[in-house]
């Protein structure tokens, strides 16, 4: 893993310094495009932040700015570069300079609205995130889905956030999210077997290492385990929650329930 991070690393060293000293008149003369070399340093910025390097990153995404002063997907990588550098007050100017510049982007808005959430701001964050689930076309649109079903959780809006979860697992049979989301919300009805299904679903996904438990993962298969009459599937998942999130809330719900 280390030798393919390095690799990336190097490649991008090396168009770093191609394009550092290309204008646009010369990305023409090689056949290209303004809008090639709009895309390739962005593209370089997202590996740069991709491989941890933000300071790196900056440079080609302000070199995209100087060939054009509203390009969207520019002020979106530098959005995410202060997000990960935890400078909050310039990620959020970046994040809504992307959005005026290109208001029906659904990546940029979902990209804001994960941005928001991470910050609590959960009706601001649905709304971001209602607007990414409304083209058809985007390619994370069973992400937005499951990542706005989890912001309507958080204001209480329990009948819109299942209808969130269900239409990302139309889109996408599998994500694990949406999957355990979903199973907490059907149990919390009393609709165990239904809960029990898509659990089923997820466990499958974590039999073949594709994605690892958490804490509400847990705690669905240990009330799963007790609506099947499974003890013995109840104290395993009861003793790897308490051993691997002996802090976490679903921890705290599980001791009232064995109390």
């Amino acid at each position: 893993m280390r030798r393919i991070q390095a690799a990336v690393v190097c490649l991008a060293v090396f168009w770093l310094s191609a394009c550092s000293t290309t204008s646009t008149q010369g990305y023409r003369s090689a056949g290209g495009s303004r809008e090639e070399a709009l895309q390739s340093y962005t593209g370089l910025g997202l590996q740069y932040l991709r491989a941890g390097d933000t300071a790196s990153a900056k440079r080609p995404l302000l070199h995209a700015l100087d060939l054009d002063d509203n390009y969207a997907p520019a002020f979106n990588g530098l959005a995410l570069v202060f997000q990960a550098e935890d400078d909050l007050a310039l990620a959020e100017e970046y994040f809504r300079k992307a959005v005026a510049a290109d208001p029906q982007s659904a990546m940029i808005h979902n990209n804001f609205g994960a941005f928001l959430f991470a910050q609590r701001r959960y009706d601001e964050a649905c709304r971001e995130l209602a607007r990414a689930t409304e083209d058809p076309f985007y390619q994370q649109r069973a992400q937005a889905f499951e990542n706005l079903g989890r912001c309507y959780r958080q204001i209480g809006r329990l009948d819109v956030a299942e209808h969130a979860f269900r239409r990302a697992l139309t889109l996408s049979r599998q994500r694990p999210v949406a999957l355990i989301e979903l199973a907490d919300l059907l149990l919390m009805k009393e609709q165990s077997r239904a809960a029990g299904e898509l659990f089923d679903r997820f466990r499958e996904l974590v039999d073949d290492k594709r994605v690892d438990h958490f804490p509400l993962s847990l705690w669905v298969g240990i009330r799963v385990a007790r609506y099947e009459g499974n003890a013995g599937r109840a104290a395993t998942y009861a003793l790897l929650l308490k051993n691997m999130y002996p802090e976490s809330a679903e921890y705290r719900l599980y001791k009232e329930s064995a109390q």
